[in-house]
């Protein structure tokens, strides 16, 4: 129901938008790219494809009615050369947007992000991760919603209603970063009766006191992270099913900007409400801070120093790989005409040998393109580790980006 809805959104969107264009009332931007995924190794299963190509295209359509309406809309299309489940299209946002002295009202998808640590976003909880994208987590689904900000002396409160769950997507059988077995999404499980129609709350209180930022949130419903039940597909292959459990999840996130330090903190308490696959009530923190040096090396450089605990007090692989982690990174900014940045790291597991490196460059080519490479890499996975099916996944991807 809602790729039909979204594509006739769509389509309807695309046409309006371009009369409208024309006639001078809508601004038009974006970027589109080709993206290369180079690989070391030959994969874990042999249907999964070696290196890969695809195309994106991420418009933005804007439109201001009035001083105080207007409207955005950002779809989104990828063609993959050997997946097909990450040749797929999303609205990631088609919001109308109310805007008043002492409030403001959103209506319709839209993304919101929530956290302030480089690792994980642990507090971010309104969109859904669109795991076909990224491996890291930070590409979301656009989100249905209703969302009203209360501005006051006291601090900002956004209020969420969201009416339709997105279900987590995965990589098909051919292609790369992916679990193995593979994750069937044709049939996934709710704990919910009312599956992806179960409508979820949110709140978050925000302000910033003097250096603080602080962040106060509470999330009650479906899980965007799915736990996975074992079963078998049409033709007997072992597969991974997802369920999508019914869970309560209170956050804290603060920030502290003092001199050259910025110190961050992400905490969630989370409870799930209870089912033949609950357990018990857990937290986990990430936190830690950067420091930055500036004009390093007798240049404009300047030059963040990045480290991050990692905690999970389940102790539990198979749910997550950061139950007593580590980060040490170092970011680059060249301070350049280009803005070249250079960011890299390494994730190191205190209970095991298992290491986890990163490494992420980007740099504009004249006043419309931009040259964006990254690499990941990881090591010494056990077979209980969710990084396992990712051993012979080590990536290169080099991204040519044409803004518009």
């Amino acid at each position: 129901m809602y790729r039909h809805a979204a594509l006739l959104c769509l389509l309807l969107l695309l046409a309006w938008s371009f009369s409208a264009a024309r006639a001078g009332k809508t601004q038009i931007a974006g970027e589109m790219g080709l993206e290369a995924r180079l690989f070391r190794d030959s994969p874990a299963d042999s249907r999964q494809k070696g290196d890969n190509l695809s195309l994106y295209l991420k418009p933005e359509f804007y439109r201001k009615f009035s001083k105080s309406w207007s409207v955005t809309f950002r779809p989104f299309i990828r063609l993959d050369q050997h997946d097909k489940q990450r040749s797929h299209r999303d609205i990631r946002e088609l919001m109308f947007h109310k805007v008043a002295k002492t409030w403001e009202l959103k209506l319709g998808i839209s993304k919101v992000f929530w956290g302030v640590t480089e690792t994980q976003h642990l507090v971010d909880i309104i969109n859904q991760t669109d795991a076909v994208e990224a491996p890291d987590g930070e590409e979301k689904l656009g989100q249905p919603m209703l969302n009203l900000i209360l501005k006051r002396k006291w601090g900002t409160t956004s209020l969420f209603v969201l009416p339709y769950f997105r279900e987590r997507t995965f990589p098909g059988y051919r292609g790369r970063l992916r679990t193995i077995p593979l994750v069937d999404t044709t049939r996934p499980l709710y704990e919910s009766k009312d599956g992806q129609n179960n409508i979820d709350y949110a709140v978050r209180w925000f302000k910033t006191i003097g250096p603080w930022d602080i962040g106060l949130s509470h999330f009650n419903g479906t899980s965007r992270i799915p736990d996975f039940v074992a079963g078998t597909n049409a033709s007997g292959e072992a597969v991974l099913i997802p369920f999508y459990k019914q869970m309560n999840q209170t956050g804290l996130d603060l920030q502290l900007t003092k001199g050259s330090w910025l110190w961050k903190l992400e905490v969630i308490h989370r409870r799930d409400k209870g089912s033949t696959y609950a357990v018990t009530p857990y937290t986990a923190l990430t936190g830690g801070f950067e420091y930055t040096r500036t004009g390093v090396f007798k240049t404009r450089a300047d030059l963040g120093l990045l480290v991050e605990y990692l905690y999970d007090d389940r102790d539990d692989p198979t749910k997550t790989p950061f139950d007593s982690d580590v980060m040490f990174g170092a970011r680059l900014t060249f301070n350049d005409v280009a803005s070249t940045q250079l960011l890299g790291g390494i994730v190191l597991d205190t209970g095991t040998s298992e290491r986890a490196y990163f490494v992420e460059f980007s740099r504009r080519i004249g006043q419309s393109y931009k040259l964006a490479v990254e690499a990941r890499i990881s090591s010494n996975a056990g077979p209980a580790s969710p990084l396992y099916s990712l051993r012979n996944d080590d990536m290169l991807q080099i991204e040519f980006i044409k803004y518009f």
